[in-house]
């Protein structure tokens, strides 16, 4: 078993939720993502953070371009490992 993660990066904690809501229902996952805030550094403001969505994908049954073109749609992105 592999240690696969996706890792989506979303401008704020309100699309990041509706991704993480909306992943479930796209494609089915059988665990939750996690959120997670990521400040830039030398920023202060928590506004300026970044939101992201991090899922396991053990079985690497999700595809990576798949996860980039819906993840567009809140004007995001996947990052690539």
């Amino acid at each position: 078993m592999s240690d696969v993660r996706h890792v989506l990066v979303l401008p704020d904690r309100d699309a990041a939720e509706e991704v993480a809501e909306a992943l479930g229902e796209r494609f089915g996952l059988s665990e939750e993502p996690q959120l997670v805030r990521d400040a830039l550094a030398g920023e202060d403001d928590a506004e300026d953070a970044q939101w992201l969505v991090v899922l396991r994908d053990e079985e690497g049954r999700l595809d990576p371009g798949e996860l980039d073109g819906f993840v567009g749609h809140w004007d995001g992105w996947r990052e690539e490992p």
